[in-house]
């Protein structure tokens, strides 16, 4: 017995010096440049997100932060560089919603790293609501008049959206899904494409991010009618959400800022600290809202919630674009 106490006073006594080493290297992080690990190429809308962020993080830290881009593959060589960094929180991964919500199924059994396991959620970096537009002479003011004006039209309605599987497809996938309107996909080899085709009337609507409809609006060619995100937007609050009229048709592009699973969690609670000081930045709000991106104050807990939940909504619809796919 006695033996049995004295080792555990040692180990008591080594796991609270583990502990006090931990914290110490948190507080003393970060100590030099951060790397962060990004699925975009450089100048992409996401990296610019990114790098509006992280400028704002390298003055909290007063250390560089350097962004480098890897993309290809759908995110998959982001995510596998990603998920081989150190573990010691200066190497960060900027993983984006398809990765996620899309990669899991289109590589069933290929991935090469479970991203489940790979990693832990830090926060939310940012999100780019969907939103639906309409050629100005669509004769529909709302969301409801166009689900009863595609259900009246013989064929229904067609519309755009930037590839395939991507966001924006998705998007208008689960909206016919839960809305029962007669809406039909055609794919646009980007959303500059769509946006030129609704604005000229070859295709009566698309679902977008609202700074890819933006050259739309701007002119007057495209009407919005809805946007689904969770509630109104503060920039553009007589935007009425897709949700008020179709619950549950909300979507969004995302990205979540992550380590490799093992980062102490001092580290990550320090890391999300200061990530929602720099989301939270009236400055930093105001480029991202120009940019149609808007953060959320999350914890890791609530990041990893978050996460889970988009997985459930969006794999059984991509499941299905897939199924699709595979029988063409």
């Amino acid at each position: 017995m006695a033996g049995f106490r004295l080792w555990l006073k040692i180990a008591v006594a080594l796991t609270a010096a583990a502990l006090s080493v931990v914290t110490a290297q948190a507080q003393s992080w970060p100590s030099k440049p951060v790397k962060v690990i990004m699925a975009t190429a450089a100048g992409s809308a996401p990296d610019v997100v990114a790098r509006i962020v992280t400028d704002r993080l390298s003055q909290i830290w007063g250390q560089q932060v350097l962004i480098i881009n890897r993309p290809g593959a759908g995110g998959l060589i982001a995510a596998q560089a990603a998920a081989a960094l150190p573990k010691d929180g200066y190497s960060i991964y900027m993983t984006q919603a398809s990765t996620y919500t899309v990669l899991p199924i289109q590589q069933e059994g290929k991935m090469g790293v479970d991203l489940q396991k790979a990693f832990t959620a830090v926060g939310m970096v940012g999100e780019q609501p969907i939103a639906v537009g309409v050629n100005k002479d669509v004769k529909a003011n709302n969301v409801a008049e166009l689900i009863k004006l595609a259900n009246d039209t013989p064929g229904g309605l067609l519309f755009a959206a930037t590839n395939r599987g991507g966001q924006s497809h998705l998007t208008g996938e689960l909206f016919r899904e839960r809305s029962k309107a007669n809406i039909s996909f055609v794919h646009a080899a980007g959303a500059s494409v769509s946006v030129n085709d609704v604005v000229a009337g070859r295709i009566p609507m698309m679902f977008e991010g609202l700074a890819g409809l933006a050259p739309g609006t701007q002119n007057g060619g495209i009407r919005l009618l809805g946007v689904a995100s969770e509630k109104r937007l503060p920039n553009v609050p007589d935007l009425p959400t897709m949700g008020e009229t179709v619950p549950g048709v909300v979507s969004s592009g995302w990205i979540v800022m992550m380590v490799p699973a093992g980062v102490p969690d001092a580290i990550v609670q320090k890391l999300n600290k200061d990530l929602r000081v720099a989301v939270a930045d009236p400055a930093v709000v105001e480029r991202m809202q120009q940019l149609g991106t808007y953060s959320r104050d999350l914890t890791p807990e609530q990041t990893t919630a978050f996460m889970r939940n988009e997985e459930k909504l969006w794999w059984p619809i991509v499941r299905k674009v897939v199924e699709e796919d595979q029988k063409k």
